[in-house]
């Protein structure tokens, strides 16, 4: 009988603190939902003033769109909207590159602008691998030595970073005629941020595999790959 009373009461502890952590789980969503809610006017209006800033500072310096594209005005505006987008977290769901490039033909200069913005997000996200590396130092989850050694192998694996981004989603694209009558091509892409994790993943851990130290297991530990 004795066992019995045991037994049933473990299972209402259990009960109890699964509930408890589902009810703490709900209350965390509430609260992102009514930040987003709260947010949505302010950026709607945030949004609509820097687009309009945005696009008479682009014209004013001669850019314009291919016929048929959408209006600067509107790319501009998804632009934004994506810089703002969070994911459940609320940490940025997309990181953005940009750049341009200069061609005599439109298609030369719009090749060129897109690698050059792929690797400006593989810059963007080698900096934030390096960053979550050197504060496991802080947290003691890496010693200094090994943490030294992930970053050198991260600050070498640029290009890397760059060959594994996959898909991008293109953003804004828009161009204007140079004094020398070439084309510049000024282009803007998004990648999701979980994608990016990924790319860097691959990147620095073949790397580190190729070190045979074992460090690309204590990166998987540490950035939670």
């Amino acid at each position: 009988m004795k066992k019995l009373m045991m037994v049933a009461m473990s299972l209402i502890m259990v009960a109890s603190v699964s509930f408890a952590e589902t009810s703490q789980q709900k209350e965390i969503r509430k609260e992102r939902q009514e930040i987003r809610k709260l947010a949505k006017a302010e950026l709607n209006q945030k949004v609509d003033r820097s687009v309009k800033k945005e696009a008479k500072r682009l014209a004013k310096e001669g850019w314009q769109v291919k016929p048929g594209a959408l209006p600067l005005e509107k790319q501009l505006e998804r632009s934004y909207l994506m810089q703002y987008e969070y994911d459940e977290s609320l940490f940025p769901k997309y990181i953005m590159g940009e750049a341009s490039s200069v061609g005599e033909s439109y298609d030369a200069a719009k090749t060129a602008a897109l690698s050059l913005a792929i690797t400006n997000l593989a810059g963007q996200i080698q900096t934030e691998v390096t960053a979550l590396v050197e504060n496991t130092v802080a947290n003691r989850q890496l010693s200094a030595e090994e943490a030294a050694s992930i970053v050198e192998t991260v600050q070498a694996s640029k290009n890397l970073i760059s060959q594994s981004i996959g898909r991008t989603i293109p953003v804004m694209e828009c161009y204007r005629i140079n004094s020398k009558k070439n084309n510049e091509v000024l282009v803007r892409i998004a990648y999701n941020a979980e994608m990016a994790k990924e790319a860097a993943k691959k990147a620095v851990r073949d790397e580190l595999e190729k070190k045979g130290n074992n460090l690309h297991q204590q990166l998987d530990k540490v950035l939670g790959f």
